[in-house]
C-alpha cells in the first residue's frame, strides 16, 4: 500500500491472535506495522511478528523487486516488531541497522548475535540522509521500553512514532480510533505518563502532517485531536465527565446497591454513568473507563478478611498505572466484620490527588432502607461535588474557544494573550482563530 509517493506500508494483519501480549483481548486482531521509504537510499522501518515472516518479506519484494534496501531502522525491540531482524539481515547481508545503543545491546539477547559491526547507534538529534528524505531521531525511553526511538521525516512531514499513537485492531477492520487506542494506551503505556509527556515536548515543534505508528492506522487528519488526547491521557486528566461504578457481587446484593446508585445518579442529573461487573467484563476496558471518567465508585464484599479477588486485581491495575486526579467513593458489603472500604481506600491512599467521598454505603448482607438513604446521599454528593477536572471543565464552558490552524489544538479562555504559544506545535497566537459556535 502506497502512503505517499515515496513511503509504502509493508506491514501485516494478525487475525490469529486472541490475547495480545498474553493478556489483552483483541477480537478484531492486530496490525504489526512496517514501512519502507524509497529514495537514493532505501530504509525499512521495523519488522513484524515471527508468525508473518514470509508475508512481510513478500511485501518488501513487491515494492523493491530485486533491489536491496540500505537500512533497517529499529524503533522498538519488542518481538512483535523485531522478530525478523535476523531473517532480514540474512536476506539482505549488506543492510545496516539503525537503532539506539540499548536496542543494539538487546539484539544480542534476542538473537545471540552481536550486530555491532553492522549497526549505527543513534541518539537524540542525530540525522540520516536517504537523499531527499532527511531523517531525525529522538529517543523515547520507557515509552514504553527503554530502547525506544522515534523518527521524523522532514520531507514527508511524518513522524514514525513506535508504539505511541497505536491501537488494538487489524487494519482491515474499521472502527472508532479513540476507544481501542485508549484501551491500548492505559493498558500498555499508562504507567509511563511522565515519559510520554517528555516525548510530546520533544516533537512539539516538528511540522507534522502524519503519524505512522507500529499498530493501527496512519493518522493524517486533525493531528491536534490525537496529540490532544495523548496529552490528556499522559497527564492523567479525566477525558470526560462521568461516573464509573466498578463492582463485584457474590449473591446479587451488592449488585442491587449498584443498580440503585446508578438510577439515583441519573436522577440527580449525572451526564454519564457506566457500570462494569469486574468478574465478567474485560479488565482492560474497565481500566480504560476508570481513566476516562472523573469519578469512580468501587463496590465489593469483604472476602477472606480482605476484598473480593477481582476488585483487588482491578485496584492493583489502577495504582500500577498511576491512577490520580479523580474522586472515589465506596460501597462495601459484609455479613460480619465488614472491612472492604478500609481495604480499598488503603490500597489507594498513596495515589496522587485522589479525593474520597464523605458518604459511603455499608451493607450488612442485604440492602435495606438505611442503605437506600446512604445511596441517595452518595448520589447527591457525587453529582454536586465533581472531581477537580470536571469542575474546571464546567468553569470553561462559558469561555471562548480558540483553535490552532496548524495542529487543531483548542484553547479555552476569556481571551487569547498576544504572547500565547500552542502547547503542541509551539506556534504563536497569530496561528489561532476563534471558534464560532
Amino acid at each position: 500500500m502506497q502512503i505517499t509517493k515515496d513511503i509504502y506500508y509493508i506491514g501485516v494483519n494478525d487475525h490469529q491472535v486472541d490475547l495480545f501480549e498474553g493478556q489483552y483481548a483483541v477480537p478484531n486482531g492486530m496490525s504489526y506495522n512496517s514501512y519502507l521509504i524509497m529514495d537514493e537510499k532505501v530504509a525499512v522501518m521495523d519488522t513484524v511478528d515471527a508468525a508473518f515472516t514470509r508475508e512481510w518479506m513478500e511485501n518488501i519484494k513487491a515494492v523493491l523487486g530485486d533491489q536491496a534496501p540500505d537500512y533497517l531502522i529499529v524503533h522498538h525491540m519488542e518481538p512483535d516488531h523485531s522478530a525478523n531482524i535476523f531473517n532480514f539481515l540474512q536476506a539482505y547481508p549488506a543492510v545496516q541497522i539503525v537503532a539506539s545503543q540499548k536496542a543494539i545491546q538487546m539484539m544480542k539477547n534476542f538473537f545471540g548475535v552481536d550486530f555491532a559491526g553492522r549497526s549505527l547507534a543513534v541518539k537524540d538529534g542525530d540525522t540520516l540522509s536517504l537523499g531527499a528524505h532527511q531523517l531525525s531521531f529522538y529517543t523515547a525511553p520507557m515509552v514504553y521500553w527503554p530502547e525506544v526511538i522515534v523518527t521524523y521525516d522532514a520531507a514527508a512531514k511524518a513522524l514514525f512514532s513506535a508504539d505511541s499513537f497505536g491501537k488494538f485492531g487489524a487494519l482491515d477492520h474499521q472502527e472508532d480510533w479513540a476507544c481501542e487506542a485508549r484501551r491500548y494506551y492505559f493498558g500498555i503505556v499508562g504507567k509511563y505518563g511522565a515519559q510520554v509527556q517528555t516525548l510530546l515536548k520533544k516533537v512539539a515543534s516538528l511540522d507534522m502532517e502524519m503519524i505512522l505508528p507500529l499498530h493501527g492506522p496512519v493518522l493524517k487528519e486533525n493531528l491536534g485531536y490525537y496529540l490532544g488526547l495523548y496529552d490528556t491521557w499522559s497527564s492523567y486528566r479525566a477525558e470526560d465527565e462521568g461516573v464509573l461504578i466498578a463492582y463485584t457481587s457474590i449473591y446479587g446484593n451488592t449488585k442491587k446497591a449498584v443498580t440503585a446508585l446508578a438510577k439515583a445518579l441519573e436522577e440527580q442529573g449525572c451526564r454519564k454513568v457506566v457500570i462494569t461487573d469486574l468478574a465478567r467484563s474485560d479488565w482492560a476496558e474497565a481500566v480504560e473507563d476508570a481513566f476516562r471518567y472523573d469519578r469512580l465508585v468501587l463496590a465489593t464484599t469483604t472476602y477472606n478478611a480482605d476484598i473480593f479477588p477481582f476488585m483487588r486485581a482491578f485496584i492493583d491495575h489502577l495504582t500500577e498505572r498511576n491512577y490520580s486526579n479523580r474522586r472515589v467513593a465506596f460501597i462495601e458489603n459484609g455479613s460480619w466484620a465488614p472491612m472492604a472500604k478500609k481495604v480499598m481506600q488503603g490500597m489507594l491512599e498513596k495515589s496522587r490527588n485522589l479525593s474520597f467521598a464523605e458518604n459511603s454505603v455499608k451493607i450488612l448482607s442485604a440492602v435495606n432502607e438505611e442503605n437506600m438513604a446512604q445511596i441517595e446521599a452518595l448520589a447527591k454528593e457525587l453529582c454536586q461535588e465533581k472531581a477537580p477536572a470536571a469542575q474546571e471543565e464546567e468553569k470553561n464552558e462559558n469561555q471562548k474557544k480558540f483553535v490552532c490552524k496548524i495542529c487543531g489544538y483548542i484553547h479555552q479562555a476569556d481571551s487569547l494573550p498576544a504572547d500565547f504559544k500552542c502547547p503542541l506545535c509551539k506556534r504563536g497566537a497569530e496561528f489561532f482563530e476563534e471558534v464560532k459556535e
